[in-house]
């Protein structure tokens, strides 16, 4: 060990050190899991809509659409949107890994995972999250939809991690974030080129064209691994 480090220890608690632990457990078993497939299309949204709703159904077609044309869907594993994304990709025999978190309600593997991991941490899941993905894709959600749109947009922005495909899918639906992005940008709190970054569109479609573009990387070939150590997630 490194006497910088064991500098370092001596100024931590033992609950610091079992917490950073934890925390170095629960990233390296997300990052296993990423490891085990090519990077696929990661789909978020609200764990609280019933798979008669209209976005439902719409991520029921995306997930049979990127299946059919190769694509492992990724989402957080739980109901709602998560569900209805994997469910199509998993009737056509695609791909579909779950990486799930402990919750109090509503979060619960849905029964179309190829692969499941929970996670116990937020931060850790949402690494795991990005670095699965070649194509980001955001349904309507709340607040961890939002939380996990607007730390991807920031990341992108501030070149921390590389720039994919952003789809905000439901144009009635992020009306107005567009809303409120536009004046960000009129009042020049970020930059007119910040709002290439994401595309809102109700053409799934257009999801699935853009991760054909990308194609198909080896599992090998992660993103990431080539992505400057200073900018890393």
């Amino acid at each position: 060990m490194l006497k910088a480090e064991e500098e370092l220890l001596k100024k931590l608690s033992i609950a610091d050190i079992e917490r950073a632990n934890a925390y170095a457990k629960d990233l390296g078993q997300g990052l296993q899991i990423v490891r085990s497939f090519p990077q696929g299309v990661t789909v978020f949204g609200s764990a609280r809509l019933s798979q008669d709703n209209k976005y439902c159904k719409l991520a029921y077609k995306l997930g049979g659409l990127l299946a059919k044309n190769g694509h492992a869907v990724v989402t957080g594993g739980g109901p709602g949107i998560m569900e209805a994304a994997s469910h199509g990709a998993y009737e056509i025999g695609g791909r579909t890994i779950g990486l799930n978190i402990t919750l109090k309600h509503e979060q619960f593997p849905n029964p179309y995972l190829t692969d499941c991991l929970t996670f116990e941490y937020f931060f850790a899941r949402k690494v795991a999250l990005a670095m699965a993905a070649k194509v980001f894709v955001f349904f309507p959600g709340g607040f961890g939809t939002m939380d996990e749109l607007s730390e991807i947009l920031c990341l992108m922005q501030e070149e921390k991690m590389p720039k994919m495909p952003v789809f905000l899918v439901g144009k009635s639906y992020w009306k107005s974030f567009d809303k409120i992005i536009r004046e960000m940008t009129k009042l020049k709190m970020i930059g007119i080129k910040d709002t290439d970054i994401f595309k809102i569109t109700d053409d799934v479609n257009e999801i699935v064209k853009a991760a054909n573009r990308i194609g198909h990387p080896k599992i090998s070939e992660n993103f990431y691994d080539g992505f400057r150590e200073a900018n890393a997630v």
